[in-house]
């Protein structure tokens, strides 16, 4: 059996190309996970190019993107996704139901539309298919691979995921925003008990009174939940471009005081979800 995670960018909002963030990672979200002989990416960030690079050095022609929305730092590597160009790859891309488009396949086209972009989506020769999925869907995409889907707190919504295997449970949980004092049921019911969950903490507890309504959450809020919903650790994501290295380190300091199975994370690291053994690539 095979169950692992790998960070391939962990910055919210904007690409973060800076010596002081190179301990944690500049590159917004993209994560790989392959599961039971399937190859899953999560978020289609800036991260996406370099795995794009590592699928063409592995061998890698089958893989299925699920997106947790369409905003640009979740879409933006999309274009510059290598394998997309090849005959020899396919792609199936899955995301909720979008207000005012027929599916995520027309946002993408969209974006590589001149003036934006200089390529269209056309140019792009692997074979690809656009599908909706409505938050609440279960997807069975391999024997024994189950992911589960919730709606989380978005201007324009956004999927949480939580992806099944072995015994195992990881869920990716980005881009929501908590109402204080109100524990999120959608959320609780899709951590609960899972083995490590990817939680959006953008904000300190200072920062987020002064950006209600962006839609992003807290590592104070991230701690709470995972308690309450009995997961076994917490993974911080979706940093915010100022913290810096230093910051972040306290950050995470902080957050594994109150909640020892805690820690951010790092673009680079793998994690292996059947033994939770965390090494850096």
């Amino acid at each position: 059996m095979e169950f692992n995670v790998k960070f391939w960018g962990v910055r919210g909002t904007f690409p973060c190309p800076s010596p002081s963030h190179l301990a944690y990672g500049g590159n917004t979200s993209c994560l790989e996970v392959r599961v039971g002989g399937k190859v899953l990416v999560l978020d289609a960030g800036t991260g996406l190019r370099s795995l794009g690079k590592r699928f063409l050095k592995d061998g890698v022609r089958d893989a299925t993107l699920l997106l947790t929305h369409a905003h640009w730092d979740h879409i933006n590597g999309f274009p510059f996704f290598e394998p997309g160009y090849r005959p020899d790859f396919r792609l199936r891309i899955m995301a909720r139901d979008l207000k005012g488009c027929d599916c995520i396949g027309q946002v993408l086209s969209t974006c590589m539309e001149s003036p934006l972009f200089p390529v269209p989506l056309t140019t792009m020769r692997a074979e690809m298919s656009f599908e909706n999925l409505h938050t609440g869907d279960q997807l069975d995409l391999a024997p024994g691979v189950t992911v589960k889907t919730a709606s989380l707190n978005h201007p324009g919504g956004a999927v949480g995921y939580r992806i099944e295997h072995g015994g195992k449970a990881f869920c990716y949980v980005t881009d929501t925003e908590h109402i204080p004092g109100q524990r999120d049921e959608n959320i609780l019911a899709l951590i609960e008990g899972a083995d490590l969950v990817v939680y959006d903490a953008s904000y300190t507890e200072e920062e987020f009174a002064t950006r209600r309504g962006w839609g992003h959450s807290t590592w104070n809020e991230g701690v709470a939940l995972a308690k309450e919903a009995g997961a076994k650790q917490l993974c911080l994501f979706h940093h915010d471009p100022d913290h810096d290295d230093a910051f972040m380190a306290g950050l995470e300091r902080e957050a594994r005081r109150e909640f020892a199975g805690t820690f951010a994370a790092r673009e680079g690291t793998t994690l292996n979800m059947l033994d939770l053994a965390a090494e850096a690539a």
